[in-house]
C-alpha cells in the first residue's frame, strides 16, 4: 500500500486515477471533522467535495518533504472557516492571544488515568462542542477525534506549537465551565 505522499507524487506525474485513492483515505474523515467542527451535517458532503477539488487543482503546489494529512486538513479548514464567515453577520476573528504565548506545552505520555479522562474529555466534546467559538471547537476535533499532533495541528491551524497547547488547554477549560457553570465562580 502506497504511503499518501507516494500517491500525491503520482497523480503530480500525471496519475489523475491516484487521486481516487486519496479521497477514499480522508472522505470519512473530513466529513466527520467538517460535520463536528460545523455542528451540522447538511452540506459537508459538497464542502468536502469542495476541499478534494481544491486539493486536486493545487496538488502542484504540494511539496516533497511535507506530510498530506496535515495538507488537506488545512485546506479542508480553510473551507470551514469560510463557511462560518459565510453564515455569520459579524466578521470571524482568526488573531487572538495564543498564538502570542511563548511557553511550549509538551504532550507526556497518557496513563490509565489520562485515557480515562479522555474519555470523559470526548463525552462533554460530544455534548458542548456547538457551544464552542471555532477557534477551540478546532483544536478540540482535530485532538480528540482526528488524532493529529501539535505539529500536525500547528501546520494545518498556521499557529505555532505552543499556541496549539494554550488553545487546546483554554479549550478544555471551556469545556469543563460548559459542563459546570459553578467552576465559573470559583
Amino acid at each position: 500500500m502506497d504511503s499518501d505522499e507516494a500517491i500525491v507524487i503520482r497523480v503530480q506525474k500525471g496519475e489523475s486515477n491516484a487521486f481516487g485513492e486519496l479521497i477514499t483515505r480522508y472522505e470519512t474523515k473530513l466529513r466527520r471533522y467538517g460535520s463536528r467542527f460545523l455542528g451540522r451535517t447538511d452540506d459537508i458532503t459538497d464542502m468536502v467535495q469542495d476541499v478534494f477539488i481544491k486539493a486536486y487543482t493545487n496538488i502542484s503546489s504540494f511539496r516533497s518533504g511535507e506530510r498530506f494529512s496535515p495538507w488537506i486538513y488545512r485546506i479542508a479548514h480553510n473551507t470551514f472557516i469560510n463557511e462560518l464567515r459565510r453564515q455569520s453577520r459579524f466578521r470571524f476573528q482568526l488573531f487572538d492571544i495564543d498564538t502570542e504565548s511563548l511557553f511550549p506545552t509538551i504532550r507526556a505520555e497518557e496513563t490509565a488515568d489520562d485515557l480515562a479522562l479522555g474519555q470523559e474529555l470526548r463525552s462533554m466534546i460530544d455534548m458542548y462542542i456547538d457551544k464552542l467559538p471555532p477557534k477551540y471547537r478546532e483544536v478540540l476535533l482535530l485532538a480528540y477525534y482526528e488524532e493529529q499532533s501539535y505539529e500536525a495541528m500547528s501546520d494545518i491551524l498556521r499557529i505555532p506549537i505552543s499556541a496549539v497547547g494554550v488553545r487546546l488547554h483554554r479549550a478544555k477549560q471551556k469545556l469543563k465551565a460548559l459542563a459546570d457553570p459553578n467552576l465559573l465562580t470559583s
